[in-house]
């Protein structure tokens, strides 16, 4: 695979003890491949630390290989990656941890993948050198966005990817959907790929990401699969929670006419109030849902058929 240029994108959030040595792995790596064509960039994410300090020292150290961003204050990893995608101008482009967890010397088996064909090629830490609390709650969002997506990969948390430059211009980045970007290339028409990478302990510091996350994973969970499989067609996702409960209410409805029918009371009963609001909010539903599709077929910011094009000749 002919490559003239690699770009990474790092991220970096307190981690001012690993960033030279970052550096330095990717620096003896990458030169194999491109020689001295290579860019680092390094996004602070509003720190504490000395990381930023440190970030400047390789920027005169290494002029042409590093670009540092600074943060007011911290935003997150997702939008820390939306800036370092917007940067990067290479033809490939990594997305790295700076805490030296993911290994640089793994970089040909991206590589490979993207010559056989894929567009994204995601890392899989299949020995992870991390705690329980880290390793449980990250098996189990996996298994589920997994199964809820179609995208068959074993680690959709990991931040060691590569991507063709035109994958990350075409995904938008917010919140926590940092961990989604297979499934939105996916979306675009996009061909993912995974290797298996080794995974080193954690050697300075410790882990900013707690159990939290995994709740908001699953909120975000719900917002990719939303907009990835009923952006353009809100109805079939309205409408059908709408019919379903229209479905109830009329079994129930029907259910306590035929009581009325044979003589019993039905007025106080508390399954008359839930029949009645579940038709309520049958038919709310459904209007919201053709309501939704008026709106997207005359908006501006729906995804539009030439988004799918991959090429023309």
């Amino acid at each position: 695979m002919n490559i003239d240029k690699i770009d990474f994108v790092v991220p970096v959030f307190n981690e001012e003890e690993s960033l030279l040595e970052l550096f330095d792995r990717i620096n003896k790596n990458v030169s194999k491949i491109v020689k001295n064509n290579f860019r680092v960039i390094f996004i602070d994410d509003g720190s504490s630390d000395k990381s930023w300090s440190v970030i400047q020292e390789l920027k005169e150290a290494h002029p042409k290989n590093v670009k540092g961003i600074k943060l007011k204050r911290n935003k997150g990893k997702a939008m820390a990656l939306s800036l370092g995608f917007k940067e990067a101008n290479a033809d490939i482009v990594f997305t790295m941890d700076a805490d030296l967890q993911d290994d640089p010397k793994e970089i040909p088996k991206f590589l490979e993948r993207l010559e056989a064909g894929d567009d994204l090629v995601s890392g899989w830490k299949e020995r992870r050198n991390d705690p329980i609390d880290k390793t449980l709650p990250s098996k189990v969002f996996n298994y589920i966005l997994a199964t809820a997506s179609g995208i068959k990969l074993h680690d959709f948390n990991c931040g060691f990817k590569c991507y063709k430059n035109e994958v990350i211009k075409d995904i938008s980045l917010y919140g926590e959907l940092h961990r989604f970007t297979p499934v939105l290339a996916s979306f675009y028409g996009y061909k993912i790929g995974e290797v298996s990478v080794e995974h080193h302990a954690r050697k300075f510091g410790h882990s900013k990401y707690g159990f939290e996350r995994f709740a908001k994973g699953l909120v975000d969970l719900g917002s990719v699969i939303v907009f990835t499989r009923f952006s353009d067609r809100p109805a079939h996702l309205l409408g059908g929670t709408g019919l379903f409960s229209l479905f109830l209410g009329f079994v129930i409805l029907s259910y306590l006419t035929v009581l009325k029918i044979f003589g019993q009371d039905i007025g106080q009963r508390p399954l008359l109030i839930l029949g009645v609001l579940l038709v309520i909010f049958a038919v709310q539903l459904i209007s919201i849902g053709i309501v939704s599709e008026l709106i997207i077929r005359n908006s501006h910011y729906t995804v539009k058929d030439e988004d799918f094009v991959r090429e023309e000749i």
